[in-house]
């Protein structure tokens, strides 16, 4: 994987940012970046203990110059150390004498100011880029973060995310699918295609989770091997069905992997690729035509309805119903199973609304700056998306049981 190119920095100046800068040298004294550090640090300090000093005033209802009547007023001072994105430094926090007083921008026991790298952090997994993160840090904390230095803070995920990838997982997953979304990514100065490949499944608990992520450029028997090898390196036994689009290799590298397993071409994929040939006009009662016959009772149904379809569409749209029959051996799997594993293999609400996140990076990013910021901003998006994937899908337990069933011995009791 390439290293991502870090962006130069354009600074820009003010008449404003020249009279700080002036006064900043005048002050401290400047003569080298450290000196500059330094200078921010004791800034840092200087402003949190004037903004807990008017917190104080709040809190008391009177200003420190003045007099009051109350029972309450400052005690002195408490001597605290945080740690700031500048390192550590030691700040004095306001007492007051029935120490009621609670600061906000120094909450009592926070020792960690350094926030700011989660709130990129966080902003970089709902899909800003990293200019839009720089906008939205000035617009809202009044302060100017580079581009590289967001590229910085995103870059100290990249091991969190070798761990993900690398991380064990089940031995068995009832069913498991495999989804390619495509990503504009620049490369040495050349703008290229590259498919996201996203492995969700699951588990024997009945619970979703994303298995793995893979950014490719080529789809090859040989390529998908690696991927579901990979799988079988990290704990993976067996799949008992494994649903995916018209992948290049993926039935040669399944047959390959995991003999025993099932190849079930994803219906939802099946019927997008027959609606392109469609026009709007015909795409309702077209549809409809197309639920006879993935939704048959049974497959000796669905091959009537598939050729009632093929008639009755035909002449209109004479390629639209070829995929069908050229793949049956791939759809058909799906006849055997009862509606509610029906539903779970191709109703994907779940695949479908992971998808829908994926797509808003499509919005969001015209083009990728390299292919190690289209994996930081997919991982950081799956990590968002899947925070509610917590409870088994519906009907887990009928489903569990007709699999057990049909499946004898491969899933655990």
């Amino acid at each position: 994987m390439a290293r991502e190119k870090k962006p130069v920095h354009k600074v820009r100046m003010t008449d404003g940012k020249r009279n700080i800068i002036q006064q900043l040298l005048q002050e401290y004294d400047i003569q080298s970046a450290e000196d500059i550090q330094d200078a921010l640090k004791d800034l840092l300090g200087s402003t949190i203990k004037e903004m807990m000093e008017a917190e104080m005033d709040k809190h008391l209802g009177y200003e420190k110059s003045e007099r009051s009547d109350t029972d309450d007023y400052r005690n002195g001072y408490k001597p605290k150390r945080i740690n700031s994105s500048y390192g550590s430094m030691d700040i004095q926090v306001p007492q007051d004498r029935k120490s009621t007083f609670e600061p906000q921008v120094v909450k009592k026991r926070q020792k960690d100011i350094s926030d700011i790298d989660q709130k990129i952090i966080s902003m970089y997994a709902k899909g800003m880029t990293t200019r839009q993160i720089s906008d939205t840090l000035e617009d809202i904390y009044g302060f100017e973060a580079a581009e590289g230095f967001i590229s910085d803070v995103t870059d100290k995920i990249m091991p969190q995310i070798e761990d993900w990838q690398n991380r064990p997982l089940s031995e068995v997953y009832p069913v498991l699918y495999i989804d390619a979304i495509h990503y504009s990514v620049r490369d040495n100065g050349v703008i290229r295609k590259l498919a996201a490949y996203v492995v969700p499944g699951i588990n024997p608990d009945g619970r979703k989770e994303v298995l793995t992520i893979e950014v490719g450029e080529n789809e090859s028997s040989k390529y998908w091997l690696s991927v579901l090898n990979g799988l079988k390196n990290r704990g993976v036994k067996d799949i008992l069905i494994l649903c995916a689009d018209g992948l290049s290799g993926i039935k040669e590298a399944i047959a390959a992997a995991y003999p025993k397993t099932e190849y079930q071409r994803c219906i939802v994929h099946q019927v997008r690729n027959t609606m392109k040939y469609v026009s709007d006009k015909d795409r309702k009662p077209f549809c409809a035509d197309l639920k006879t016959i993935y939704q048959a009772p049974t497959e000796e149904k669905a091959l009537d309805a598939l050729e009632r379809v093929t008639e009755k569409w035909s002449e209109k749209y004479p390629n639209s119903m070829r995929s069908w029959k050229q793949n049956w051996d791939a759809i058909s799997p799906i006849f055997k199973f009862s509606t509610a594993v029906r539903r779970v293999i191709y109703t994907t609400n779940a695949i479908e609304s992971l998808n829908a996140t994926y797509r808003k990076l499509n919005r969001q990013r015209s083009v990728f700056p390299s292919d190690t910021a289209l994996l930081k901003a997919l991982y950081l998006s799956t990590f968002e998306a899947t925070k509610k994937w917590t409870m088994p899908i519906r009907n887990w337990g009928q489903v569990y049981g007709e699999l057990s069933i049909m499946y004898e011995g491969r899933l655990p009791e």
